[in-house]
């Protein structure tokens, strides 16, 4: 029987910014990516964001950085979609916005989030078990999946004790 991974704890999501850019740097070093500029520092402001972030508010602040200039939009949407692309970040759909992949050294993946309406946090859980079901679901149905996006909708335990 599997052990449960440490991404079923909601406070393993703590992550420093500067040490998820690291590790980042690090896998597209490893996996022969290029990391540019504008990569880095939309990867950087996602991490720095420590919640899901919409692709106009990164722009507003990759305009406001330093020698940006007039960054245009599909310049950070090209930089997300590298990011997306390599496992990086997840697109929260129902919010139309992103978050820093915990596990940027793994291989691209999909996972269930749990997002709060309140505080507007979303936690990230790397359930197999979750993912392998809804593929096998799917395929017992005849239909071949691509990919899968699972996002739960309510109050974390913080919201919820307000309540």
């Amino acid at each position: 029987m599997a052990h449960p991974h440490a991404c079923t704890d909601p406070t393993h999501h703590v992550h420093d910014a500067a040490g998820f850019v690291g590790a980042v740097e690090r896998a597209c070093s490893e996996r022969g990516l290029r990391l540019t500029p504008i990569r880095l520092r939309v990867l950087g402001l996602v991490a720095e964001a420590g919640r899901p972030i919409k692709a106009y508010d990164l722009l507003e602040q990759v305009r406001e950085g330093e020698g940006a200039g007039a960054a245009a939009p599909p310049t950070v949407y090209r930089a997300l979609d590298f990011l997306l692309a390599n496992g990086f970040i997840h697109k929260l759909e129902s919010i139309n916005a992103f978050v820093a992949c915990h596990h940027p050294n793994a291989a691209q993946h999909s996972v269930p989030f749990l997002i709060c309406d309140r505080c507007h946090s979303a936690t990230e859980l790397e359930d197999a078990g979750i993912v392998g079901q809804l593929d096998a679901a799917a395929r017992a149905l005849g239909f071949a999946p691509q990919a899968q996006t699972l996002e739960v909708h309510g109050l974390c335990a913080k919201c919820a004790a307000v309540t």
